[in-house]
């Protein structure tokens, strides 16, 4: 394996990890955002308020998202096992 096939494998493992992470991360800002508007409405700021929603809506994005997931890692795993 040459230098120059390793470092694009290499970065294309890291932006297939980005893709793959990006949904689950996504639901989880969105949800952070409603829950911090919520927290700052009604006055009440306790951290585990803010922290269960989003673990729960994270846990389930990833459920929903996992077959994409594996997919896409399973791409690039064949395209890393055939080389060059």
């Amino acid at each position: 394996m040459s230098e120059q096939h390793l470092v694009e494998v290499v970065r294309h493992a890291f932006t297939a990890g980005l893709l793959v992470l990006l949904p689950v991360l996504l639901v989880g800002l969105a949800v952070g955002i409603v829950t911090g508007l919520v927290q700052a409405a009604s006055g009440v700021h306790e951290p585990i308020v803010g922290f269960v929603p989003k673990l729960v809506a994270m846990a389930v994005a990833a459920v929903v998202a996992l077959p994409w997931m594996v997919e896409r890692l399973a791409e690039l795993l064949r395209e890393i096992a055939t080389g060059p």
